[in-house]
């Protein structure tokens, strides 16, 4: 996603690979489900816009996505003490595994999923079941993917976006989830069995469960999303990178006029005012590899240009090259003659693949999304597919992906693992929750400003407000997770 994008539709993206997401945080729903108040573009005809989405409103855009069902996957029941926990293995913990473990533990435990504040799914509380949830990342930590575009140009912000598991009030307050800073590379569905290798030393392990829920998310590259897997080498990576913008007296160049590129050059010009943003996109408008109305991409394009970006469309990048001794100075050539002379290029173009390449094929399509059923469980010809789940950005389902999705899917898994355990434990016939086809919608942060797509384009600061906050979504994110109490740094 373009960052998910911000991807976000936050909180139902709000739009979720750690819900995502809006102004919404979950002390704030209320103000979530107020309307609007913000300019409006009426972009197609109403026999046209899709039914579910009459108001872009978070947590009503996530429940558009699904709907509950009766269903008995057949079951012998089992003994649940102490001793016989029922072992998760939750393979990501960003936006849709933290939701994942951290509802389940909620709901093993005999509580209300956190997660039900935000949402309008709701199951009441049951008996206790033992679990024991494990959480497997290769990064030490909960990294805010759709707040990058601003890492890359704050140092203030980059140190908020990323908090290692050990910081996180939640993980540490559940007895029962424990993370493991290392990476699933092979899955054995028949026997229950996943291979972690770990990151310190490289040494691998076999860990046995009784459930597994996928939620590796996407791989993106560089500078889309900082690639280290430790806060501290994060911090030393993006460092540079924040700076060379800083002091770019002539300029920096962002190449590609997508959800990414359109945000990294927003949030730069935002927080380095005096610093010219120029955003080159090779087509003709913005977004254009997105299933999006012309509509919204020109009211972005106005916001840019309003907000002092410039930008060049049909602009494709030739070659970039350093001025003779002068490594800072670039000149950058397009294929149709036009030159630029700038300090940083940035480019903000790549293909994401799903992180899905330690499951077997029969699980993932030809571009290597999870095939999942409606209600998350993998297809029924993978071994064990009752207790095989998926949710997130790497899942095959339609829609753009956001981090409010991701979150709200993660909750979806919990759900309905907590359902299944009931049927194994006391033979309780499981009431899954499951996923509604569902048109694009989008939501995009513009510096102080904000557009976003339902079956309308929306656009203001009320909308930045609502869907963003004053940190590109983190503070929402991290409440409709509930992960705990932290001093929130205003950037």
């Amino acid at each position: 996603m373009a960052l998910l994008r911000r991807q976000k539709i936050l909180c139902t993206r709000v739009q979720a690979d750690s819900a995502t997401p809006g102004t919404h945080s979950m002390h704030r729903l209320s103000a979530v489900l107020r309307p609007a108040k913000s300019a409006k573009l009426s972009s197609l005809p109403a026999h046209r816009r899709p039914a579910s989405h009459s108001r872009l409103s978070p947590c009503l855009i996530f429940s558009s996505y699904f709907s509950s069902s009766s269903s008995k996957m057949g079951s012998t029941l089992r003994p649940n003490n102490a001793s016989t926990p029922f072992k998760v293995l939750v393979v990501g913990g960003s936006y849709s595994g933290l939701a994942a473990a951290l509802n389940l533990s909620d709901m093993c435990l005999g509580k209300t999923a956190r997660a039900s504040v935000s949402y309008q799914d709701k199951v009441e509380p049951v008996d206790p079941i033992h679990a024991e949830i494990t959480v497997v990342d290769e990064r030490d930590g909960f990294y805010h993917v759709i707040g990058s575009p601003l890492v890359f140009a704050s140092k203030t912000y980059a140190e908020k976006a990323w908090v290692t598991y050990k910081e996180i009030p939640a993980l540490q307050a559940s007895p029962n989830i424990k993370t493991v800073h290392g990476s699933v590379t092979s899955v054995d569905f028949a026997a229950k069995k996943a291979t972690v290798k770990a990151v310190t030393d490289s040494s691998s392990s076999t860990i046995d469960y009784d459930f597994i829920i996928v939620t590796s998310g996407l791989r993106r590259a560089y500078p889309v999303v900082p690639q280290s897997g430790d806060k501290t080498s994060y911090l030393a990576e993006v460092t540079p990178h924040i700076e060379s913008v800083s002091n770019a007296k002539d300029g920096v160049l962002v190449v590609g006029g997508g959800a990414v590129g359109i945000e990294m050059a927003a949030e730069l010009k935002l927080v380095q005012p005096q610093t010219r943003v120029i955003l080159a996109h090779s087509r003709s408008r913005l977004l254009s590899s997105e299933p999006l109305p012309d509509v919204l991409a020109e009211k972005t394009l106005e916001i840019l240009k309003e907000n002092g970006v410039e930008v060049l469309l049909s602009h494709r990048l030739q070659e970039t090259k350093e001025v003779e001794g002068d490594p800072n100075t670039k000149i950058v050539s397009f294929t149709n003659g036009d030159s630029l002379r700038v300090n940083a290029v940035v480019v903000a173009i790549s293909k994401s693949e799903p992180s899905t390449s330690f499951l077997p094929v029969e699980a993932i399509n030809d571009e290597g999304y999870v095939k999942i059923q409606p209600n998350l469980f993998f297809p029924k010809e993978i071994p064990n597919s009752d207790s095989a789940l998926a949710g997130g950005d790497l899942v095959d389902w339609s829609g753009i992906k956001r981090c409010g999705r991701a979150m709200h899917m993660g909750y979806y898994t919990a759900l309905n693992t907590h359902q299944r355990m009931q049927e194994l434990v006391n033979g309780k016939t499981p009431e899954y929750f499951t996923l509604q086809k569902t048109a694009p919608v989008i939501a995009l942060a513009l510096g102080d400003n904000a557009i976003a797509w339902g079956d309308e384009v929306t656009y203001g600061k009320d909308i930045a407000e609502r869907f963003f906050s004053n940190d590109v979504g983190f503070d929402i994110c991290w409440n409709i997770l509930g992960m705990g109490e932290k001093p929130a740094a205003k950037v």
